[in-house]
């Protein structure tokens, strides 16, 4: 019998890879750019609490649109060609990335440029979410998609904490520059789908039932299976309360006093810790007790973005209030060590989560349920710099990032008792009794491979 391939060994897994990482890399780095520019224009003429409301708002004009058309842009993926609707909207992404790039190089960058083009930006995830993680089955023998369900969430989570971080390098030599890069990274993640030749598809959801009926089949899918809901909602609350991320831009700027530069260097900690983690599953890939394992680094990751909203009380009282650049380096170091640790122990939340998903879902309900985790994940990551934003303007930001991170402890230990199924997941793969309370709902084989999605 022949070896099993490696899904680089494939053509279009290849190239899916590759736009995969480059359209992340590109949405991160402009994320966290349009962050800074929103705060730092806001600034100009506002307090900093009140610049601080408007870099909440920035992340509900991103997740309006996402929260929209998700579930329309989950069944559009579950009912047409995977490929052009990633390209599609790709190529949105890659107009908004040029635009902004313009606006910021000829002078004319304004607030409402930032919000408008944020909304785009939240439109053209929502249709890429669920079209690219539900295309990835398509492109691998059913064999091999365990390994490509872990090198494809290593891509998607490397990328969206290395995209902020290039970002804010990117900022500090020049403004327009982020913009520039992004759009040239969507437009090779564009080039690299359009050379991913037509694949077939085991299941299509059926044309009879109404399209509302079916839209909603994704949400009644995730709450009828107890594993996903659990693990997808961790996520959310965790992740919304704890975004110490969002506050960065406060943080180099009127805190830590780091400018852009030092904000590069905040966002590449989480970066590292991240990719540190990665190479570690590359080496030795979590195998047993993962749910524990997922539950555990989420209290991790709560207890590193207190300590990091905590580095300036903690350090600068001993350097005096005038402290200032250089000067602030005990602070500075304690920071990045909090950030790096919360790249880690979000890496092995991601990954696990991620994992447990798509490994317990059935090729039909792909694209709907993955529209359901885009909207979740989204949620989390806009509405928690909304959050975050809101609550610094109304008690301060530092303040703001410590209950942040005590909240997602706290949700952690709520959920891990909420969902018992979560504390159980021993291994990534499906159990073998039924999942679903529901048996009109679909419940394959332990062993039938249509159980598995990356």
């Amino acid at each position: 019998m022949s070896a099993t391939p490696h899904p680089f060994t494939i053509h279009n897994y290849r190239a899916y890879w590759l736009a995969r990482f480059a359209t992340t890399l590109g949405q991160m780095a402009m994320v966290i750019v349009i962050g800074w520019q929103v705060y730092d224009l806001a600034r100009a003429t506002m307090s900093v609490k009140e610049a601080a409301f408007q870099l909440g708002m920035i992340g509900v004009a991103q997740f309006v649109p996402l929260l929209f058309l998700s579930l329309f842009a989950g069944w559009v993926a579950d009912r047409l060609d995977r490929r052009w609707i990633a390209r599609a909207a790709v190529l949105l992404e890659a107009g908004c990335a040029l635009s902004l790039a313009w606006l910021t190089w000829s002078g004319t960058i304004a607030l409402p440029h930032l919000f408008g083009i944020a909304a785009l930006l939240g439109v053209a995830r929502a249709f890429a979410g669920p079209a690219l993680s539900a295309l990835a089955p398509n492109l691998v023998p059913k064999a091999v998609l365990p390994t490509a369900i872990a090198i494809s969430a290593v891509a998607w989570q490397s990328a969206s904490v290395l995209g902020p971080a290039l970002g804010g390098y990117l900022y500090a030599a020049n403004s327009w520059l982020p913009y520039l890069v992004s759009g040239c990274l969507f437009s090779f993640a564009l080039l690299m789908l359009l050379l991913i030749s037509p694949v077939a598809r085991s299941t299509i959801v059926s044309a009879s039932a109404s399209p509302w009926v079916q839209m909603v089949d994704g949400l009644h899918y995730v709450r009828r299976n107890r594993l996903v809901l659990g693990a997808i909602s961790l996520d959310l609350f965790a992740v919304l309360l704890g975004g110490a991320t969002a506050m960065l831009p406060v943080y180099a700027r009127d805190i830590l006093k780091v400018g852009a530069e030092g904000l590069g260097h905040l966002r590449a900690a989480p970066a590292l810790g991240a990719v540190a983690m990665a190479l570690v599953f590359g080496w030795r890939p979590l195998k047993t007790n993962v749910g524990v394992k997922m539950l555990g680094a989420v209290v991790i990751f709560g207890v590193a973005s207190a300590l990091f909203g905590l580095s300036a009380p903690l350090f600068l009282p001993l350097l005096g209030s005038g402290a200032v650049g250089s000067d602030t380096a005990p602070a500075v170091v304690f920071a990045l060590a909090c950030l790096f640790v919360v790249g880690a122990s979000d890496m092995v939340s991601v990954y696990v989560r991620s994992s447990l998903i798509q490994l317990h879902t059935p090729d039909e309900m792909r694209g709907r349920v993955g529209a359901v985790s885009t909207l979740f994940v989204s949620g989390s990551n806009e509405l928690g710099e909304a959050e975050s934003g809101f609550l610094a303007a109304l008690i301060g930001p530092v303040a703001a990032v410590v209950a942040g991170g005590v909240g997602a402890i706290l949700v952690t230990l709520t959920w891990a008792r909420l969902f018992p199924e979560l504390r159980r997941a021993r291994t990534f793969d499906p159990p073998p009794a039924p999942l679903m309370r529901d048996e009109t709902v679909p419940n394959p084989a332990p062993n039938d491979p249509e159980r598995k999605a990356p």
